[in-house]
Formats: C-alpha cells, structure tokens, sequence
C-alpha cells in the first residue's frame, strides 16, 4: 500500500520537480551570469567598490527569487499564500533588524554622498583615525597608535564630522630668548622646512613669531604633511631645530626658576 502511495505521488509530481528543479538551476546560471555582466559594467563606473558588490549581490538575489517563484508555480505551489506569507514575515525581521537596517541605510547615504573616502583621516564622537574602510555597516579607522576603531555607520550619518582630508597641518612652536635674532630663526625654520622631504611645499608652510611671552618669544611652525607622514614628521621637525638652533648659537630661554621658601 505504501509502495503504491509513494508511486502515485512519484508520477503524479515527479515530472513536476523535475521542472522545478531545472527551472531553478537555470536560475542559478542566470544570477551568476548576471552579476558577472553588471560587474563589469559598474566597474567602468565612478561607484565606490562597496556600492558595486552591493548592486551586483541586488542583481543576483533579485534573479534567484524570480526563478524560485518560477519553480514553485512549476512545482505546483500556490503562489499567492506564500507572497503574503513572505511579506508578514519581511516586516517581522524588519522590526527585529532596526539597528542591522539602519545601518545598511547610512552605509548607503554614506557611500553615495562621499562625506569622506578611504584614506582621508577624519574625526567624530571623540574618536580620530585614517579611513580605511567603508562597508554597509560601518566604517573602519586606522587610529595613530595602530589600533583599529570600527564606527557603526548610523551613528556617523547626522553627527559633526571634521574631515582633514589626505594632508594635515603641524601646529609646533619654539621658544627664544628676546636677544634673538628673529630673521635668522625664521630663515633657518624656513630651509629646514624645504629642506624636508616629507614637508609639503603646497599650501605653505606657514611660519612667524605667534606670542611675545615672558621671558620668550614664541615661534609658530605650522607645514602640511600628507596623513601618513603626520606623526613621525612632529619628531623629526622638532629635533632637526633644537639642533639647528644650537649650531646656529640661537639661545632658548631658561626655564623659571620656582621661588625658594625661607
């Protein structure tokens, strides 16, 4: 009886799967052939990377469902209950996947309007680095001491962003004694700062005397560097006109000497 069931059924639907079953692996092969098409369409594009493995994945999913609808309607399934059935269940995960959602959202808004792009340093929510990754959910940065901060990207899209580009400015100072002679200070910080390779040469450096203290003049050294070269060029600077200044006899101010108690 069970053997006559099971071969009622086979004839009666087998034919049916068959169908099915080859409706959906002509699917596969169109998904996949489509996607391949798109990508190389987009990548002749001015599109972020993200966004074309985003629209290639769209394109793929999209072909796979219109064939598995086909199928199933092959297969004999009723179409209808199961689009609605669908639907319901679609707003369930929505409701479930707000923040995942969300942040597909901002990745998009991000991506589309460029606030900023891999390799530009950028700071936000008190936290700073190199870009050196934009993806759906969020955005990965490259913090100066090597550490990695991943930003979700809906905690990005509404807040103050301060974007320095692919290029900072140094803010040094140094400080000289008021018997300095102040256009030899600022000729030798000028030929350390062309002399470096790392200093940009545009924009300008910029360079002049910024306060009249007690019991020192205050020199501001403010050049550009490229992101990469940021940190070490601070050092590098630093050293170079202590050294300069000595072989130059350009006296540094003492240090105050703290009042002695009786």
């Amino acid at each position: 009886m069970a053997m006559e069931t099971v071969t009622q059924y086979a004839v009666q639907y087998g034919m049916q799967a068959i169908v099915a079953v080859g409706i959906f692996s002509v699917g596969i092969l169109l998904a996949r052939w489509a996607g391949n098409l798109a990508q190389q369409w987009l990548e002749g594009q001015t599109l972020e990377p993200p966004v074309r493995m985003l629209l290639v994945r769209v394109i793929k999913i999209v072909v796979l469902l219109f064939t598995a609808v086909i199928a199933l309607d092959a297969l004999g399934v009723p179409i209808a209950p199961l689009v609605a059935g669908i639907g319901v269940a679609g707003v369930g995960i929505g409701l479930a996947l707000q923040g995942v959602l969300s942040n597909v959202m901002a990745g998009l808004s991000i991506i589309f309007t460029k606030p900023y792009k891999v390799g530009e340093h950028i700071s936000l929510l008190d936290v700073h680095g190199d870009v050196v990754m934009i993806d759906i959910f969020s955005t990965t940065l490259m913090h100066p001491d090597h550490s990695r901060v991943v930003v979700p990207n809906r905690k990005i899209v509404g807040e103050i962003l301060h974007n320095f580009g692919t290029i900072r400015q140094l803010h040094l100072t140094v400080e000289v004694s008021y018997k300095t002679d102040l256009n030899q200070a600022l000729a030798l910080v000028q030929d350390i700062l062309s002399s470096h390779a790392h200093v940009l040469k545009e924009p300008a450096p910029v360079i002049g005397v910024s306060r009249l203290g007690h019991p020192a003049i205050t020199i501001a050294v403010e050049p550009w560097a490229k992101v990469v070269h940021y940190g070490s060029l601070q050092g590098e600077l630093s050293k170079t006109i202590v050294e300069r200044f000595r072989s130059a006899q350009i006296e540094f101010p003492a240090p105050p000497v703290a009042p002695t108690s009786a």
